[in-house]
């Protein structure tokens, strides 16, 4: 992951937060998959996806994992997407995840809500294993404070196959034509509809 970057490093508290965003290529294998999403772009085997990392001071830790989501949300909402937003219980998150949240678009073709981001709070799970730190400034309290693990987190910006299905089925005219979201029109030369 993008928080090796700083793998065994001491940073100092003013260097934080550091905020990363990154197209990274995922790969999927599942032994025993079947049924209608093998194929097509919905369950994709190989798909890129922007990456959004955060390695923070642990007081801003919550704020700044709310914030991540924020950002993932946003995307959703500048593309007129209707979708819902799932905090998973305890035995759905991985081991080294604090807390995960989901957001998940409605897929009319499929009447249901499909998963297209994920963000994760690890806490200093990660920080701890990397033997990452941080050095806290002075403070009158402590003025030669020890370094500590800082908090790590990540999110999917959206996964793009389905991020594209969704635009098109939510948009989808009675004729067939679509009709281009407002924030995605500047990349088409102004188009407002894509026609037959």
């Amino acid at each position: 992951p993008l928080t090796n970057f700083w793998r065994g490093e001491t940073l100092q508290e003013k260097d934080l937060p550091i905020r990363m965003v990154a197209h990274t290529p995922c790969f999927r294998a599942e032994a025993g998959s079947y049924g209608r999403d093998t194929r097509g772009l919905i369950r994709q085997h190989q798909f890129g996806k922007v990456e959004l990392v955060k390695i923070v001071a642990p007081e801003h830790a919550d704020a700044e994992a709310d914030a991540l989501l924020g950002d993932a949300e946003a995307l959703l909402q500048a593309l007129e997407l209707p979708y819902r937003a799932v905090q998973l219980c305890a035995g759905d998150v991985g081991f080294s995840a604090q807390r995960c949240v989901d957001l998940e678009v409605w897929l009319p073709g499929q009447q249901e809500y499909r998963e297209v981001s994920s963000c994760s709070l690890m806490g200093d799970f990660q920080a701890r294993r990397m033997n990452l730190r941080y050095k806290p400034a002075p403070s009158p309290e402590d003025k030669k404070p020890r370094p500590r693990f800082p908090c790590t987190m990540n999110g999917s910006g959206l996964a793009v196959g389905r991020a594209l299905v969704a635009v098109l089925e939510n948009h989808q005219n009675a004729d067939g034509s679509v009709n281009v979201p407002s924030v995605l029109r500047p990349y088409l030369q102004g188009l407002e509809v894509l026609g037959k």
